[in-house]
């Protein structure tokens, strides 16, 4: 990805992390599982996909680890756990999470594992507008008692923020215009990495709770 992409990306987050924050009527998450659990290490598994692009898992599962990091937990390297699934038979994301938490935890020695599911990603094309839409859900499980950690879920278009103008038949040819970008650039992958990072990141109402390496880490 591109010095200019990242920037997008970044930019992008700081404005949906600051609205959301403002915005947000969630009712306030229930960490106490989470703290008394105090996981160090997560083992991010590849994102089940329930959207029709074939590229959509791998496309998340790219953008899981910065924000994690970020937050503070050790993440074991998502290339390695694959391919050590893969030279174990297990080649699909969803024979993965159907692993017990227990032999998750003997084979990869993780605190926690990350389960992701998308169930959006691609264009959505509609009569006057034209969009990459990625929409996904995560849960973190302890891998000692298999109790649910955490869960969340986050999604994110290419057109937020953006005005429509030009009347009818602007609309038109900007929503076609729009689907031929997508579409030929991958722009869904770009909107992915705002939706993971909009999804896993710490220090947002309901979002993950910062990791014993970050500065901003409360010890219980």
């Amino acid at each position: 990805m591109s010095w200019l992409q990242r920037l997008k990306i970044t930019a992008t987050v700081i404005i949906v992390l600051t609205a959301t924050g403002c915005a947000s009527t969630k009712a306030p998450f229930d960490y106490s599982a989470f703290k008394e659990s105090n996981p160090h290490s997560i083992l991010v598994l590849p994102p089940v996909n329930n959207s029709p692009e074939v590229q959509a898992s791998y496309s998340v599962l790219s953008y899981a680890t910065r924000p994690l990091s970020e937050a503070g937990f050790y993440v074991m390297p998502v290339t390695l756990v694959d391919e050590a699934f893969k030279e174990n038979g297990i080649s699909q994301p969803s024979d993965m999470h159907a692993t017990s938490p227990e032999k998750l935890r003997l084979i990869f020695g993780a605190d926690s594992a990350l389960y992701i599911t998308v169930s959006k990603y691609g264009q959505v094309y509609a009569v006057l507008s034209s969009a990459s839409v990625v929409t996904a859900d995560a849960k973190l499980i302890d891998l000692k008692t298999g109790k649910q950690l955490w869960n969340g879920n986050a999604s994110a278009s290419s057109e937020e923020g953006k005005n429509q103008q030009g009347g009818l038949a602007g609309m038109l040819i900007s929503a076609l215009v729009n689907q031929v970008i997508g579409t030929v650039f991958d722009q869904s992958h770009v909107t992915a990495g705002i939706t993971t990072t909009r999804l896993l990141s710490a220090g947002i109402p309901n979002g993950m709770l910062f990791g014993p390496r970050s500065p901003n880490y409360v010890k219980n």
